[in-house]
């Protein structure tokens, strides 16, 4: 008994070596300053150190390995920490501003709302507006996803409706540069920040739907009127705070979906632990399990009437846009 627990501690110990060679590695190739043969020694020089020591991990020497192996990787976590996400940058238009808001009694004030009119991905008009909101009179709460990585990866768009017809619709994104190239794998290595945009329904979910054409689904919420007002106020809170204090994209812990859930768990909404939660295309099954969205039909059926797309396009990006990709969506 005592050598079988004796192993599975070094097995604990190589797995855990291992995941060290590798992240450090991929931080100091991915964000140490210098030429590309710079970051490459020097990556280079750290996985192969990092190998001999799962090499040593089985031998008497382990425990000089180990030593000289945890004080290089205090100081790569070290210099990590250092790295501050930068707040001015040449960016692509679509997340060159940051939207920032107040509120006085039941009014929501927002700037730097995004109202682009998209033509095609490359040809539109560039409109920032300040918008006000009435939160006593939020009626709906809508979940949008865009699949980009197959039936299991989406992008994560949240929108709040009000009495008076409109819709506001958050989203958080990765804030590149004009030209920037989407990489979950440099996204996990402080490659960019993140922002979160507040904008008009057929902007930011039109786009998808329209323009780049990605497979859209809108899945309605069973929401109480005030949670969903704390909910508009944590984004307010965080949107304000990122423009304060930029704050580092990360593929898995702070993405587009990460993000609205740790904002919904700060406000009292309910979300457990799950891998759907991160792998998030699967994440309207999650909800539909807890009676968050309309029990009364199959979720094969809540995916076909919640597909936007057919309708999206027929419509076009105008004003009737957000009441044509609602048809037929059964609510809560």
């Amino acid at each position: 008994m005592r050598s079988l627990i004796r192993l599975l501690l070094f097995a604990v110990l190589f797995l855990l070596v291992a995941y060290a060679t590798l992240w450090g590695t991929l931080a100091l190739w991915f964000k140490l300053p210098g030429s590309g043969f710079v970051r490459g020694l020097a990556a280079a020089c750290f996985g192969l150190f990092g190998i001999g020591t799962l090499v040593a991990v089985f031998r008497p020497a382990r425990w000089h390995w180990l030593a000289i192996f945890t004080v290089a990787l205090i100081a790569i976590n070290g210099w990590w920490n250092t790295l501050v996400a930068p707040a001015d940058g040449n960016w692509s238009p679509e997340v060159a501003r940051q939207a920032t808001g107040t509120i006085d009694g039941d009014i929501l004030t927002l700037t730097n709302v995004r109202a682009f009119e998209w033509r095609t991905a490359d040809d539109f008009d560039e409109e920032w507006v300040t918008r006000s909101y009435d939160l006593s009179q939020i009626e709906t709460v809508d979940m949008f996803l865009s699949y980009w990585g197959g039936p299991s990866m989406a992008h994560f768009m949240l929108s709040f409706g009000f009495a008076n017809g409109d819709y506001l619709t958050w989203s958080n994104e990765v804030r590149r540069p004009i030209g920037g190239s989407f990489s979950p794998i440099s996204d996990f290595f402080k490659a960019h920040p993140i922002v979160i945009i507040a904008a008009e329904e057929q902007d930011v979910v039109g786009l998808r739907s329209n323009i780049r054409q990605e497979r859209v689904q809108i899945f309605r919420f069973r929401g109480r009127p005030e949670a969903s007002r704390h909910l508009v106020e944590a984004y307010v809170a965080a949107a304000n705070e990122i423009a304060e204090k930029p704050h580092w994209f990360n593929s898995v812990f702070t993405n587009c979906s990460r993000t609205a859930i740790l904002l919904a768990r700060h406000v009292g909404i309910n979300i457990p632990m799950d891998y759907r939660v991160i792998v998030n295309g699967y994440f309207p099954e999650l909800l539909y399990e807890r009676g968050s969205l309309n029990t009364d039909v199959s979720m094969q059926e809540l995916y076909s009437l919640g597909a936007i797309n057919e309708r999206a396009i027929a419509t076009g990006l105008n004003e009737d846009y957000s009441a044509a990709i609602r048809e037929g969506v059964p609510s809560p």
